[in-house]
């Protein structure tokens, strides 16, 4: 018998009328989020499959209060209702790309002029000034495609961001070193890399082309340049959910360049071959789950954010034993029942997705309980961080998860949700697929 466990807002997935929401158990684990237009009908989409206890998964999750989140995200922004500062706030630098993904959240690659680099400076400066000292996210289209880039980086430092990443598919990484060496010198700290799967038929399928070499390419000049590396895969089933183990096992053969995974179950707004049928949504405790099974770690290992919502996402960190296995650095059992703030979740973020510093090996052999200097070393040279983020689309929008989002876009001058910011809707035959009845 199905239960309602949480009263919620959404939107109408074609016309984007905020409307009632409810997330509801269907008997056995799964939950659905259900809603109803009057002019389109009613909607459900799974949120979870019954792989973990959802209960207390989002046991932190603020519920929405009566009468609240019915003007989101109409008009929406960082308003006095929002419950999380921002951690990271995302600046578009160009639309350009050179690839032409089936998946794009940005629906990049037009032939827009870049804006220039002064209107840049500005929205950096007009960036710190609202949002303190954010870790800025350098995004597009492909940010490297501008020459500038590196200046960028340098005067986003200077004007009071505490750290500063490039999101980059890692082409020109890859093939102009000096470029990379200018971003390294300029001060960036983190480069999130498109990076989908160990095998080229996934490269070619969600990017059109083989780009395998291209990738460890770039990821063995960042390494050489001290510039640390999060791997960052779209998600996408029946395309490379059966290589989340491989990624993992690459990864941690490729430490301490490569510090982390930035899984990204596929969501559906920018630009995507199709929507899934009603119940071909792929969840975060799917993910979870098969991440698990396929990698040889526990369950107990992923924690909720403390940050945003906890249906947003998962973090979880490991050291890499000698022999290539994961030793759990944080359990279920450990999690502070708290929120933290954007600055401690900023601060976690770059201090697990920054090259650290090697400092000096103390010699001692690896074990289970190693001496303090030992530990230190292998959390600078032989640890992973594993991490998740589930964008929301028009199907799957929660208001209460958009109130607790801490990742942030700069567009316009105002600073928006990033799912509030690329939301789009869905064409009336699209939305059939999830239509109930």
């Amino acid at each position: 018998m199905e239960q309602i466990l949480r009263h919620t807002r959404s939107l109408c997935p074609v016309c984007l009328k905020n409307l009632p929401a409810v997330l509801a158990d269907r008997g056995d684990g799964q939950v659905v989020l259900r809603k109803s237009c009057p002019e389109h009908g009613a909607f459900s989409v799974p949120v979870w499959r019954g792989k973990a206890d959802f209960s207390r998964w989002v046991s932190r999750a603020l519920p929405l209060e009566a009468g609240e989140g019915e003007r989101c995200p109409r008009d929406c922004g960082i308003c006095a209702r929002h419950a999380s500062d921002s951690c990271c706030v995302l600046l578009e630098v160009t639309k350009r790309c050179n690839l032409r993904c089936r998946f794009c959240f940005a629906s990049a690659g037009g032939a827009e002029e870049d804006p220039g680099r002064e209107s840049l400076e500005a929205a950096i400066r007009d960036i710190v000034r609202q949002r303190g000292n954010p870790l800025l996210q350098l995004s597009g289209g492909e940010p490297t495609l501008r020459d500038d880039l590196p200046e960028l980086v340098r005067f986003a430092r200077e004007a009071g961001c505490s750290y500063v990443q490039v999101n980059t598919n890692g082409l020109r990484l890859a093939a102009e070193p000096d470029y990379a060496r200018a971003l390294a010198e300029a001060g960036l700290d983190i480069v999130f890399l498109q990076f989908d799967g160990v095998e080229e038929d996934v490269y070619l399928r969600l990017r059109a082309k083989p780009l395998l070499q291209v990738k460890e390419e770039a990821i063995r000049v960042c390494s050489e340049l001290g510039l640390g590396v999060t791997l960052v895969p779209t998600v996408v089933p029946g395309v490379n959910d059966g290589q989340l183990g491989a990624l993992v096992r690459y990864a941690a053969a490729h430490a301490p360049g490569v510090r982390g995974i930035h899984f990204q179950p596929v969501s559906y707004f920018g630009r995507y071959p199709e929507a899934p049928e009603s119940d071909g949504r792929y969840t975060l405790d799917q993910l979870m789950a098969d991440l698990s099974m396929q990698a040889g770690i526990p369950m107990e290992s992923f924690l909720p954010s403390r940050c945003d919502h906890p249906l947003c996402g998962f973090h979880a960190r490991y050291l890499i034993r000698p022999e290539g296995s994961l030793m759990p650095l944080s359990t279920g059992a450990e999690a502070s029942p708290g929120r933290s703030s954007a600055r401690e979740n900023r601060d976690f973020v770059a201090r697990h997705w920054r090259r650290s510093p090697a400092g000096e090996d103390p010699g001692a052999a690896f074990s289970e309980e190693m001496d303090f200097d030992t530990f230190l070393y292998r959390i600078r040279n032989a640890s992973l961080t594993l991490s998740a983020m589930v964008f929301q689309d028009a199907m799957n929008l929660n208001v209460e998860r958009l109130r607790s989002c801490s990742l942030h876009v700069y567009s316009g001058g105002k600073v928006l949700p990033f799912c509030a910011n690329y939301l789009s809707p869905m064409g009336e035959e699209e939305a059939a697929a999830i239509r109930e009845g």
